[in-house]
């Protein structure tokens, strides 16, 4: 991923209930950030999960790979970016950071790696991803 442009990203703030007793978010909170991230992605691109869903394409996460650099605490503001890697015909890798603001900080480093597939499990190709690939290699 160019760190200079991602192709998306949210800011979003850390809630009190998403830290444990240490006082720092849970881990596995990481993943809804990254996840969240992805979906309003989809969405800003036109692309409706649930439209695929339906016509019995489904996105599936089949490798998650995190670097936690440092923790979030209550109150931080934070940026999930998300870029986009074409692995295969059915494949995709969403390359995503998680970056504390203001100061820009790196939290965590992602690559999410995605299939398509029909209700049956066999690959689907989504012609709907193609632009997204094309955005991320230029």
């Amino acid at each position: 991923m160019t760190r200079s442009s991602p192709l998306f990203h949210i800011e979003l703030e850390v809630r009190d209930y998403e830290c444990d007793l240490q006082g720092i978010v849970n881990n596995s909170v990481y993943q809804n950030y990254l996840e969240h991230a992805r979906h309003c992605f989809l969405k800003h691109h036109k692309i409706d999960f649930a439209d695929l869903t339906a016509r019995g394409i489904h996105l599936v996460v089949i490798r998650a790979e995190l670097d936690y650099k440092q923790s979030l605490r209550p109150g931080d503001r934070f940026t999930v970016s998300v870029n986009m890697e074409k692995v295969g015909r059915i494949r995709w890798a969403f390359v995503q950071e998680i970056r504390r603001q203001p100061d820009d900080t790196l939290m965590v480093a992602g690559r999410i790696t995605g299939a398509s597939l029909q209700p049956n499990g066999r690959p689907a190709a989504i012609e709907e991803l193609e632009p997204l690939f094309d955005q991320a290699e230029g």
